[in-house]
């Protein structure tokens, strides 16, 4: 017997436990997903892949749930599984596959704890692993997934993000990054079908900011018969995809159908968004509840703000000012300003002024998809029933809104172009968004000429709210219209 002990070759072996570990963690039927990675270590102990799946559980454990105590532990580990597959054989395609996901998991819950330049770091690393994995196995399915989402959403970063897309030292293209995701999505390779949870996931997500595809996106849902009782990173894409396009009663029906089987990671998401579905319908004593169950329960800082602003005009609505005024007061104390929302939602606290009753209304009603309503309640008013500048511009800008989702573009037209009149050089988003929501207009009308001079004026707006997001935007859609 050989007094030498050799050491077992490192492996990336897919193998059925792993896949159904994947299937598990993606549902974010959690603590299923990590017995089985469990057995597939067992297995075989020099199998790399379950460090890529127990990656997974952390970024989704820290994307949706943002606890500084959980980061504490699992953000280091992100480090730790590098170090790991770094071990194993470079021959396989899931050599630099592994470290990319490794990668990009860790940069995007970076992004949930405030740390934008560690983030941009470890996603310029994540894009050059897969870029060079790609030239190494051209045929590797999976690799187009991960390289597409990022050469799309690398070629509409806002000018507020600069920084980023200069540390990539890349210019992505829209057009051929969806190009490359939807063949992914379209393919009979096998490795689509392993992963189909989690391009299901992102896809819908890039054909709705990024194409602005919205009914397609949602549209996608039904078309694939996503599962959205029994899988909840589905509902989640479906509930919150919903809410951004004014289906509140359909977000409201995917949360509430959902399985509530406590395999499933618990995440105050669910009330997050029931609290927006019900104030959309002005339900505010329902909204307030599950909005009052996030902010109690929800150990992060993303949307935090944001939360206790639409927490306030629960009470502010319901005229309980004392209640109103306190949750007001969370929005300066808590949470931070990494997003547009929270950013938004400080500002309007510290102006100190309570916004007109009869235009919150029409606002939140217009949100949530419910026009006849809205129009009933600003029938017969005029920009002249308004004595304040900003709420002659909401008036204008809500009416066009309201318009242009019932399909009366000319209207809406005319109403956006008296919001840019009004509030081109003030600080309001609204100009911004009727100039992006005009070009919107012309593109699905095939005038990408006027389209592109409308999304251009958006950009050309200095100094407003929601300038980054709107400005994203509006770049996505001078891409579309010139097939960049």
């Amino acid at each position: 017997m050989s007094c030498f002990s050799v050491s077992a070759q490192k492996v990336f072996e897919f193998n059925s436990t792993c896949q159904q570990a994947y299937q598990e963690i993606t549902r974010l039927k959690i603590n299923n997903g990590l017995a089985l990675v469990q057995k597939a270590r067992e297995q075989n102990p020099d199998n790399l892949i379950p460090e890529l799946l127990e990656s997974y559980v952390d970024f989704y454990v820290l994307f949706l749930n943002e606890d500084p105590k959980e980061y504490a532990v699992r953000y280091p580990k992100f480090l730790e599984r590098i170090n790991l597959i770094s071990e194993g054989p470079k021959s396989s395609p899931f050599y630099y596959y592994c470290l990319s996901m490794v990668r990009v998991h860790k940069a995007a819950s970076a992004i949930k704890f405030g740390k934008m330049w560690d983030a941009g770091w470890d996603f310029k690393r994540a894009y050059s692993l897969i870029k060079d994995n790609k030239k190494q196995f051209p045929t590797f399915g999976p690799n187009d997934l991960i390289y597409g989402s990022l050469q799309a959403v690398t070629g509409t970063i806002p000018k507020g993000y600069k920084w980023l897309a200069s540390i990539f030292g890349m210019k992505g293209s829209l057009t051929e990054g969806m190009k490359t995701v939807r063949g992914f999505m379209n393919s009979n390779d096998p490795w689509a079908r392993v992963f189909f949870n989690e391009a299901a996931f992102i896809y819908p997500y890039l054909m709705f900011y990024i194409e602005n595809k919205k009914e397609e996106a949602l549209a996608f849902t039904q078309q694939r018969r996503l599962d959205l009782v029994n899988n909840h990173l589905h509902a989640y894409m479906a509930a919150n995809l919903g809410i951004n396009n004014k289906q509140s009663e359909y977000a409201e029906s995917v949360i509430l159908a959902r399985n509530k089987s406590p395999e499933y990671l618990r995440t105050g998401v669910w009330d997050f968004e029931l609290g927006f579905t019900r104030l959309y319908h002005l339900e505010t004593q329902e909204a307030a509840k599950n909005l009052e169950a996030f902010v109690n329960n929800f150990k992060g800082k993303f949307y935090l703000k944001d939360a206790y602003q639409k927490l306030s005009w629960c009470y502010y609505l319901q005229g309980n000012m004392a209640k109103a005024e306190e949750a007001r007061a969370n929005v300066i104390k808590k949470g931070a300003t990494d997003a547009d929302a929270d950013k938004q939602a400080l500002k309007d606290a510290k102006s100190g002024k309570w916004p007109n009753m009869l235009l919150l209304k029409a606002r939140l009603l217009s949100d949530g998809g419910y026009n006849n309503e809205a129009t009933a309640l600003l029938h017969g008013k005029s920009e002249d029933d308004f004595q304040k500048d900003e709420e002659k511009l909401e008036f204008a800008y809500r009416m066009a809104r309201i318009n242009d989702d019932l399909g009366r573009s000319d209207e809406a037209i005319r109403n956006y172009l008296v919001a840019i009149n009004i509030g081109q050089n003030r600080k309001e988003y609204f100009a911004a968004r009727a100039a992006l929501q005009i070009g919107q207009i012309y593109e699905k009308k095939g005038q990408k000429a006027l389209a592109i001079t409308y999304y251009q004026k958006c950009i050309d707006m200095e100094d407003h709210e929601y300038k980054n997001s709107l400005d994203q935007r509006a770049k996505s859609g001078i891409a579309r219209c010139k097939g960049e």
